[in-house]
């Protein structure tokens, strides 16, 4: 395959631009007009086009989308254009703005400009300022030659920058879950029910002015600490807390800089949303914000899936375009507002336990690892461990302290932390049970433990220029230079890993987090790594199942550990053993990771 390298210029202005709009707006907007466009087939020089919408269209033609990989930077926005409005579906997709993400960081500052002096390949120019509010027509020639140099010359640096990151150690296998990703964007299949939307929009506001007009009949107990937190446990959450710099006691975080408290704003439940919004003093919520989205993208077609490719230092996607499917609640109603179509079921198939058996598998607990194989249920084990109660008397209380142990303490969770997670689901054990559980918890799986120790050790040698092996599964390499190997070819880099004193004079471990071009101090340890790994190996994971299934099916989502399809319903039943049977599939390089899956299917993503 060939490679044909695209930068579209549009029409952009103070009130109309991605500044202002999501892609998914601004494309399908009125307004939206193509300046020009930069095409760049294999190494030949990039030729520039400028005319009519059908005479761009014309131009296009020519070039062999369909036996060619499309390239661009920032893929998802010249993707849209070639496919929504001139309806140009190539081969395949690569990004170098994704790929950046995966080299260099998601935070790093990956914009081409940023990159090309980077990697040095260029020097991005500075044209477009000169063309804020001129439609096509409104420039002269030399200006418009001027532009298509600089369009050029974007096209010219990206695939310079490809070659770069691909030489830099880019994975290849990689560049197809790029291609997935970007697809479910510009490909889009899945349609909105706006009746039900606008239905779902009505009553979240009336639910939430009514529990506001309740709640702040009282006018301080927004204001009152102590009132607000009873309001959040009548409501099933356990209250963000704190220790006060001041006196030095532990107090309620509830605070506009408080990330815990802000991150209610997020909350499954849309009452949590809307206390939490109006003690902060927001107007909307998450819920009503994300429904009028979705109610607007409705009106203009179906819709585009966005997601980011290695969104996080783990790998996983994130959500993008100002909708994040991926903190979608599982019991959400407006699951059921996307809609497969006509004559077609949306699969949704979610990996079971996949971060606890990839624990288990990474340390070599053999006998958890074994349970989960055999389709025992661990939680009850877990349990039985805990109370010291035969396997069949569990009761439906004690399983659930199981599963949440077995679920939450692997990565070396605290009896604080644990009794906060066992307290959302309104389950209040003493301080002492909990460290009680968590050592009954370690005794039971001792190689866990000793993965987290194993782990900080050799994170310790790469600090001082050292590499080691880790791991029982599978042997990954921990190396100073350029961080930890994964599978995929990819690397998990802890940036300038060092020690340094904490507040109280004791050394531990530290790493640089890119945030554009400042560098944010963040600390790591056993545990924590070993969470970091079990997550990027488990995206791994559901990557490797995401591209088997889409050899046979459209991919239309992945949210976290779960892959949503679209097939026939003539052939539903078979097509949904098949993306079970994907879900189910060991990867070459753990085959003795024991995985399993549960689906549902559906007219819609809600079943």
């Amino acid at each position: 395959m060939g490679f044909l390298t695209i930068d579209f210029e549009t029409y952009y202005d103070q009130q109309f631009s991605l500044s202002k709009l999501t892609t998914e707006e601004y494309i399908r907007d009125p307004r939206f007009e193509v300046i020009g466009v930069g095409v760049k087939q294999d190494a030949a020089p990039t030729q520039w086009f400028s005319g009519t919408k059908q005479q761009t269209a014309k131009w296009l033609a020519q070039f062999p989308w369909r036996t060619s990989v499309a390239l661009a930077h920032n893929a998802a926005f010249d993707m849209a254009i070639l496919g929504w409005v001139f309806d140009i579906h190539p081969k395949k997709i690569a990004d170098t703005l994704s790929m950046g993400r995966a080299i260099d960081g998601p935070d790093a500052g990956n914009s081409l400009k940023a990159m090309g002096e980077r990697y040095g390949v260029g020097v991005k120019g500075n044209e477009v300022v000169n063309a804020l509010g001129k439609r096509r027509l409104d420039f002269t020639p030399g200006e418009l030659a001027r532009y298509g140099d600089y369009c050029c010359n974007d096209a010219d640096m990206t695939y310079d920058l490809f070659l770069a990151l691909i030489q830099n150690g880019f994975p290849i296998c990689e560049l197809d879950v790029i291609d997935a990703t970007i697809r479910m964007f510009s490909r889009p299949l899945l349609w909105l029910d706006r009746e039900l939307l606008e239905k779902h929009l009505s009553e979240v506001k009336a639910r939430k002015e009514d529990l506001l007009s309740r709640t702040l009949a009282d006018k301080d107990t927004l204001m009152s600490n102590p009132k607000l937190a009873q309001l959040l446990k009548d409501l099933g959450v356990a209250p963000p807390m704190k220790t006060s710099p001041t006196t030095g006691k532990e107090t309620y975080a509830f605070a506009k800089n408080d990330e815990e408290f802000k991150a209610l704003l997020e909350h499954e439940n849309p009452d949590v949303q809307a206390i939490v919004a109006a003690r902060l003093g927001v107007k909307s919520t998450l819920e009503e914000t994300r429904t009028e989205r979705l109610i607007g993208i409705s009106g203009r077609g179906p819709l585009p899936v966005p997601l980011r490719y290695y969104a996080a230092h783990t790998g996983r996607w994130g959500g993008d375009d100002k909708i994040n499917l991926q903190n979608l609640p599982k019991k959400s109603p407006l699951k059921k507002a996307l809609v497969a179509p006509e004559f077609c079921v949306f699969i949704d198939c979610d990996s079971s336990q996949i971060e606890a058996r990839i624990v288990a598998w990474l340390a070599g607990q053999t006998d958890l690892v074994n349970a989960f194989a055999a389709g025992e249920d661990v939680y009850k084990i877990m349990a039985s461990a805990i109370y010291g109660v035969p396997v069949d008397e569990v009761t439906d209380d004690q399983r659930f302290v199981g599963k949440t142990t077995i679920l939450g303490c692997g990565y070396g969770m605290g009896a604080k932390k644990f009794r906060a997670q066992l307290k959302a689901f309104n389950v209040d054990l003493p301080l002492k049970e909990c460290e009680r559980i968590i050592s009954v918890y370690r005794e039971t799986y001792p190689m866990i433990p000793r993965l987290w120790r194993k782990v900080g050790d050799a994170l310790e040698a790469m600090a001082n220029g050292q590499f080691t092996d880790v791991g029982e599964g599978i042997s990954l390499r921990f190396d100073s230079e350029s961080g930890i190997l994964l599978p995929n070819g990819l690397h998990q880099k802890y940036l300038n890993l060092r020690f340094m004193p904490n507040d109280e004079g004791r050394l531990e471990l530290y790493y640089d987090t890119k945030k554009g071009k400042a560098l944010v101090r963040t600390k790591i340890y056993g545990g924590k790594a070993v969470e970091n790994l079990c997550q990027a190996l488990a995206r791994i994971v559901i990557s490797e199942q995401l591209l088997q299934i889409k050899r046979r099916l459209p991919v239309v989502l992945t949210v976290h550990d779960a892959v949503g399809a679209l097939a026939p319903g003539a052939y539903a039943d078979e097509a949904r053993a098949y993306v079970e049977k994907c879900m189910r599939r060991r990867p070459k390089w753990a085959p003795d990771l024991p995985l399993n899956c549960e689906s549902k299917m559906g007219a819609t993503y809600g079943g």
